[in-house]
């Protein structure tokens, strides 16, 4: 059965090429985005009817909207079976004497007040399915921290939690949420850390049925 899945960050290279490669499978794409353009060209070049695809600008901060976006997601395709939390963003390289309030400030946004508005707004529709999933990209530094790092793996450490968090909270109703860590994303795939292609090929076992067992994990993808 086609599945609705919402993508956030669905313009960034992981979230463009985990669209494409779901709307090939026949899935119906729920795409939310900070940037209109880029998410008009998304839109074209997946060339899916409108009954398949819905796009929308959105600021994840704002709790209202992105309400007024869950609603919109059920009322067009009824229900949501998966969450791709895509959204990325690393401030780093240092040290706390230099890094400055606003640093922490922005991954905070970044990734943990996202995280908590995504999972308030669209938790209740995935556990009414009695089926569903929840992915989320972390880094494999959020275990063993290194030095210049701290507000990054700080707020990437908090996420986590929050998946780990969901995960107990949706298990009864056969809903999983788990994390892929990576090291770094490789978009030039240079050998420098984890393709696009590797981590959706990840997120498509995830997503699969053989996977149904797998909740509350950190996956290491590196």
């Amino acid at each position: 059965m086609n599945k609705n899945i919402v993508i956030t960050g669905a313009t960034g290279m992981l979230g463009n090429l985990a669209a494409k490669t779901f709307a090939t499978q026949g899935h119906n794409l729920a795409l939310l985005d900070k940037d209109s353009e880029k998410l008009d060209s998304l839109a074209r070049e997946l060339k899916l009817p409108s009954t398949r695809l819905f796009t929308q600008t959105v600021d994840l901060l704002d709790a209202a909207a992105l309400q007024t976006s869950a609603e919109a997601v059920l009322s067009k395709f009824g229900s949501i079976h998966a969450l791709f939390h895509l959204v990325g963003g690393w401030v780093g390289g240092k040290t706390f004497v230099d890094a400055s309030h606003d640093d922490l400030e922005f991954m905070l946004n970044q990734h943990v007040r996202t995280t908590f508005n995504l999972f308030k707004v669209f938790s209740p529709a995935l556990s009414a399915n009695g089926w569903g999933r929840v992915i989320v990209i972390s880094a494999s530094t959020v275990p063993n921290p290194s030095g210049k790092s701290a507000a990054y793996t700080a707020t990437k450490a908090a996420q986590e939690n929050m998946v780990l968090s969901l995960a107990a909270e949706l298990k009864d109703s056969k809903v999983t949420a788990n994390i892929i860590q990576v090291r770094a994303i490789d978009v030039e795939n240079k050998g420098t850390g984890t393709t696009p292609a590797e981590i959706v090929s990840a997120m498509e076992y995830l997503f699969s049925t053989q996977a149904d067992k797998i909740n509350g994990a950190r996956i290491p993808l590196y």
